[in-house]
């Protein structure tokens, strides 16, 4: 039987320069931009923490 359940990844405006990042839903490290070093997301044992603006769901 297949589960349902499928993590995400969203499309991620950095707060600070403006570059878009794809990023994983469920982090299992911090992500930081990669043109600024901004800190997009913290693990948080589930749901990462994301500190940008989502502009997109990818499936």
């Amino acid at each position: 039987m297949k589960s349902n359940h499928r993590s995400k990844f969203f499309r991620v405006k950095c707060p600070d320069c403006g570059k878009t990042q794809v990023i994983f839903e469920k982090p299992s490290t911090r992500v930081d931009c990669l043109v600024c070093g901004r800190t997009l997301a913290y693990p948080s044992g589930g749901k990462g923490n994301i500190q940008g603006e989502v502009l997109e769901v990818l499936e």
